[in-house]
């Protein structure tokens, strides 16, 4: 273990014991700081809040559609209950959504897009009209300076993506050795601080990053290690950043709030530096 310690600290120069519970990777998947902000499935406060919660439950009754109702035997929709719970939605608000009538129409859909300066986006969209939400998108895009365009999703590839809070199952924070020690031992390729959860969090959560087919093994694993897992997701990370041209970011940071707040908009990847 202590050669693999000495490799992962190789591989990350960056990460330095700062006189707090949480470390910094040299690198995060999710982007810098000030654009994962508006990324993801966002619900800052109160109505945002209460579209968050729309969402994630169009997310159970498609998960429960496709794989059924016992998340025992549907590991797509045990995945997103863990991610409700982590974003407190009420028990019986998860049990409605997955037990209640399943819309046969409401579809899931990924569309390409380009943003300001060359930028690659992703939009993973939970619809019952196609159509409608489509045209939605469109038009923010156009209005924001973005197109609908293919070719996108090849500037990103999907890995699986355990979200873990700041304290372990015993209440103590989770400190830097404990996460490369947990990282390696799970087979996880990457861990950082989760920049887009420092919203909604007292103290930041910590990200793995694995292969997809990975990710269950890599989930049960961390919490096998004492570590209390969030959630556990297949995303789109980006593989390149794109640099800003200057002049630009105000109009980004429009585009990107305004995309987040669409009603079906599920998930929002960018490769933004």
């Amino acid at each position: 273990m202590a050669a693999l310690g000495a490799l992962a600290l190789a591989r990350w120069p960056r990460l330095v014991a700062a006189g707090r519970p949480l470390h910094v990777g040299p690198r995060s998947w999710a982007g810098h700081n000030r654009w994962s902000k508006v990324k993801n499935v966002k619900g800052p406060r109160d109505a945002a809040r209460s579209r968050l919660f729309q969402r994630l439950g169009m997310m159970l009754r498609i998960a429960a559609r496709e794989g059924g109702p016992d998340p025992a035997l549907n590991a797509q929709l045990a995945n997103v209950v863990e991610q409700c719970r982590a974003k407190n939605m009420p028990k019986a608000s998860i049990e409605a959504a997955i037990h209640g009538e399943r819309s046969a129409a409401a579809s899931r859909l990924l569309y390409e897009a380009r943003g300001p300066g060359g930028s690659a986006l992703l939009l993973e969209v939970l619809t019952d009209n196609p159509r409608r939400s489509q045209h939605d998108v469109r038009l923010i895009l156009t209005r924001h300076g973005g197109t609908m365009a293919e070719g996108a999703r090849h500037s990103f590839e999907q890995k699986g993506v355990v979200r873990v809070g700041p304290r372990d199952l015993r209440g103590h924070p989770v400190s830097l050795e404990a996460a490369l020690e947990a990282a390696l031992e799970a087979g996880a390729q990457d861990v950082c601080l989760d920049e887009d959860e420092e919203e909604e969090e007292e103290e930041p959560t910590l990200k793995f990053i694995c292969e997809t087919a990975a990710l269950r093994t890599v989930r049960e694993r961390l919490e096998a290690s004492g570590l209390r897992p969030l959630s556990a997701a297949i995303e789109y990370l980006p593989q390149d950043r794109v640099a800003l041209p200057e002049g630009t970011r105000e109009q980004v940071e429009r585009l990107l709030q305004a995309l987040s707040d669409c009603p079906d908009v599920v998930h929002l990847y960018h490769n933004i530096q």
